[in-house]
């Protein structure tokens, strides 16, 4: 069968100029874009949903890669992945668990056998190699991240940049000049996750702008590096008077026991918010200001993309979700340092 690969090297230009001369997303000179359609007739290409619809060939199953890293919190893995189960079966598909940290050759195993109509792709970072690889399998797939140069591919995930400003603005608002971060396990930095760039790069901008002092200390999975790296917050950042989460759920509550330990109250001696917890801080005692992960509707558009892409539709691009801020009740004015 013709590959968008094919199409490309027959006329001469990139994947992603055939995709976007398809596609129409981006403009494209006239004699490029007749080079490409010349191609395409001349090899017979269709789209592989395409082609697929019109052979009868559908397996009714999606794939999800999900690669498996052991810095991954795997309560938090396992949302993803039922959501996404959750969301394929309304539509009657079943969904094959890529879970292996050599994303890239499971895709590119169960596409060459034809096993799956399509795939959804979470873990996602900031330079992803599963993205030219759909591209040159002619996949349809849905990016739960937005890794670069993606304008022909679909993607969606919350905003994480305005998560962060209005974290920042929330509690510069009530006051607080002086603001600590727990983050998530360094070794997602040096792999470039993307969520974490967006964040880190947003919240260090808004506070800039707002004359706020800050410091991000990451947490690796376990209690005592939580501990650690809140006293390392206290210590460098003495007149810290709020605190953002942006971490997994467990560091969450051993930073909170840990504040409890040391005699301090939420919110009179530290305000606390948890920013895109992907776990139900109201739940947390005090129950916490959050700014909720909403990993349900992400897979959920993420899956639909999917199917848009298997149905043949090309429209795509990047689809950032809104962040919404619950009040609890654990952020309030700097009564004093703590």
């Amino acid at each position: 069968m013709t590959t968008i690969h094919d199409v490309a090297q027959a006329a001469g230009v990139s994947i992603s100029t055939v995709s976007y001369a398809l596609s129409g997303k981006r403009s494209i000179a006239a004699s490029t874009r007749q080079r490409v359609t010349d191609a395409v007739e001349r090899l017979g290409y269709r789209p592989h949903a395409g082609a697929r619809m019109l052979a009868g060939a559908r397996t009714n199953i999606l794939a999800l890669s999900a690669p498996i890293r052991p810095d991954n919190h795997q309560p938090t893995q396992m949302r993803f992945v039922t959501a996404v189960v959750e969301a394929a079966r309304r539509r009657d598909y079943d969904v094959l668990l890529l879970a292996t940290d050599d994303e890239v050759s499971g895709i590119r195993r169960v596409a060459s056998s034809s096993l799956v109509d399509g795939v959804v792709a979470i873990g996602v970072a900031t330079v992803d190699e599963r993205v030219d690889l759909v591209r040159e399998l002619d996949l349809p797939a849905g990016f739960i991240g937005i890794p670069q140069g993606v304008d022909d591919l679909a993607c969606i995930d919350l905003d994480f940049a305005a998560a962060a400003a209005e974290s920042v603005d929330r509690l510069a608002d009530a006051g607080h000049r002086t603001i600590g971060v727990i983050g998530h396990p360094a070794s997602y930095g040096e792999r470039d996750t993307g969520f974490i760039r967006r964040f880190d790069d947003a919240f260090a901008g808004r506070a800039d702008s707002r004359g706020v002092e800050t410091l991000t200390v990451a947490a690796d999975l376990g209690r005592a590096s939580a501990v650690r790296a809140f006293d390392d917050l206290r210590e460098r950042l003495p007149g810290m008077t709020a605190l953002v989460l942006h971490c997994s759920e467990p560091t969450a509550e051993a930073v909170l026991q840990r504040v409890r330990r040391l005699g301090l109250e939420i919110p009179r001696d530290l305000s606390v918010l948890a920013a895109c917890a992907s776990y139900p801080a109201d739940e947390f005692e005090p129950a916490l200001d959050t700014i909720p992960l909403p990993i349900d509707e992400m897979c959920s558009r993420a899956v639909g993309a999917a199917f848009e892409r298997i149905d043949g539709h090309l429209d795509t691009g990047v689809e950032l979700i809104a962040p919404t801020y619950l009040a609890k009740g654990s952020v309030s004015g700097p009564a004093r340092a703590s």
